[in-house]
């Protein structure tokens, strides 16, 4: 990749991982740059409109919005998901995400959750995350192969599955009760429980989930399984191609 390409997409990594503005100073030195390249950067991508000027600093700017849209479109997020995860974030009180599988992709495209949950983006630990497990179980043998041997089966706590027989054992509970579960397996003092979305045969595979700490699992369980298929069933509706879909997102 061309240097100037690849630092242009790191400003943009930077800018989103900041709390605020960032100066071009600031921005120069964590990128090792000049100064003057630094504002040829940023000067391309504000005239693109992905940044914006404040007088503090370079801020993201009103195109990025627009192509998650574009992003959501692609992935036939039907219009009003992120409606349905706040609604069930307000009645369950937990955070709530939308997943999906690609071309060898697992990530999470959107959230109704606080800080420190999962951020929007690529998910390398679909072994070790209840929405991850949805959408492996939704592969065939081969495919689902393809992703644990490129992505690995790292153990990120002391509960994490690191055995791909186990693994497999597991997926194909999750395929036969229709729903995730795990444990402490992606964090300490979290679960979470996931459930697929009700999708035609040949549009990306999706997942509903939510994580709640650990302790709260025994008596929620239940009670939140019920309002996350309620809320699969209707992101399904809301999908281009979905159940009730007529190719479009239901209005």
């Amino acid at each position: 990749m061309p240097q100037s390409v690849d630092r242009a997409l790191d400003v943009l990594d930077v800018l989103a991982e900041a709390e605020g503005p960032v100066p071009a100073k600031a921005l120069a030195r964590r990128l090792g740059c000049g100064l003057s390249t630094a504002y040829e950067l940023l000067g391309a991508l504000t005239a693109r409109g992905h940044l914006a000027r404040t007088p503090a600093g370079y801020v993201l700017g009103y195109r990025v919005p627009a192509l998650h849209r574009a992003f959501q479109r692609q992935m036939r997020i039907g219009e009003g998901v992120q409606e349905l995860l706040l609604r069930l974030r307000g009645a369950m009180g937990t955070d709530v995400y939308f997943s999906g599988y690609r071309d060898g992709t697992v990530a999470v495209l959107a959230t109704a959750a606080e800080p420190g949950g999962f951020t929007l983006g690529r998910d390398d630990a679909a072994h070790a995350t209840a929405h991850g497990k949805v959408l492996l179980a939704t592969l065939p043998r081969a495919a689902r192969h393809r992703y644990l041997a490129a992505a690995g089966m790292p153990a990120i706590t002391p509960r994490t599955i690191t055995s791909p027989e186990y693994l497999e054992a597991q997926l194909r509970r999750v395929r036969r009760e229709g729903m995730a579960m795990e444990v402490e397996e992606c964090a300490a003092g979290v679960a979470c429980l996931a459930v697929p979305v009700p999708a035609a045969a040949g549009s990306p595979a999706t997942a509903v989930s939510v994580a709640l700490p650990a302790g709260e699992l025994g008596r929620r369980r239940d009670e939140v399984l019920t309002a996350l298929r309620q809320v699969a069933a209707e992101a399904g509706k809301l999908t281009p191609d979905g159940p009730g879909g007529a190719g479009r997102p239901a209005r």
